[in-house]
């Protein structure tokens, strides 16, 4: 992935965003050949969802014809809104930290496995993913142990895999038994807290109260939804057509990786689709 985020770089694709005061993570900047094929892309997809669709052909799967029509919705909106949609109440991720490290991770995303070496037994925890995962525990545990890389194989596993949140539910383990990722000793992670994936801002000059805090979209489709009413008396659109948009959301990621594909602010192109039940 870094080999990737340099090409970016250097061929003019993709900028770390505020590079020259340190960057914000999760925030990218397009450079002069990414925003065109950024535009490209956007005006293609648009051509063939929207602009092009023939509204008289049944696609192939598709029971009958449909019309496409488009929006270009706000991304502050009537913080109502998100409380109907359930992102308010429920557009959150269970976040643990790390007293030792500082390192802040998402409770489901955290995995591990019992290991064990004459008479002293943790239960390690990575946070990588796929292939990655159990040789991230081998280190850490070869680490925990101090064991040489020959001495791996002492090393007693009980059994594969496991989610931390699920073990700790179970009663098998508990948090003061986990290895952190990035700790050197056990019993650093603290209790899990609830954080909402929600940009918060306010509106208004004197802001301060509840009734000025307002938030960045989490994702396009609402504005979709909220504007079904004006689409269908406004485009002599009937049943069953899509609404298309294209536009920038926002989700405060805890912990943004893999470059662009999990960021903080992106850009969606989505398509919402209207039938009878």
């Amino acid at each position: 992935m870094d080999k990737i985020v340099s090409l970016a770089k250097r061929r003019g694709f993709i900028f770390q965003s505020s590079e020259i005061y340190g960057g914000l993570n999760g925030f990218w900047d397009y450079g002069p050949l990414g925003v065109s094929l950024k535009r490209n892309v956007k005006d293609a997809w648009w051509r063939d969802m929207v602009a092009g669709h023939d509204e008289l052909a049944t696609l192939a799967g598709a029971p009958s014809p449909y019309e496409m029509t488009g929006l270009d919705c706000t991304i502050i909106m009537h913080p109502q809104v998100w409380k109907c949609s359930g992102h308010f109440d429920l557009f959150h991720d269970w976040m643990i930290d790390c007293r030792e490290s500082k390192r802040r991770y998402r409770y489901d995303h955290l995995h591990g496995r019992w290991a064990s070496h004459r008479g002293k037994k943790v239960f390690v925890t990575t946070d990588q993913s796929g292939d990655e995962a159990v040789p991230d525990t081998v280190a850490k545990a070869q680490k925990f142990f101090g064991l040489r890389a020959k001495q791996v194989d002492e090393i007693e596993w009980g059994g594969g895999l496991e989610s931390l949140q699920a073990v700790v539910a179970a009663g098998v383990a508990s948090l003061a038994d986990a290895l952190g990722p990035d700790a050197a000793a056990p019993g650093t992670l603290t209790e899990p807290r609830e954080f909402n994936l929600m940009f918060e801002t306010r509106i208004g000059a004197l802001a301060g109260d509840d009734d000025d805090r307002a938030f960045l979209r989490p994702e396009t489709a609402q504005g979709i939804f909220v504007n079904f009413k004006n689409v269908l008396d406004t485009s002599r659109v009937s049943v069953p057509f899509g609404i298309a948009q294209v536009g920038k959301s926002f989700r405060n990621e805890i912990t943004p990786r893999n470059f662009t594909f999990r960021s903080r602010e992106f850009e969606q192109m989505e398509i919402e689709f209207f039938c009878k039940p």
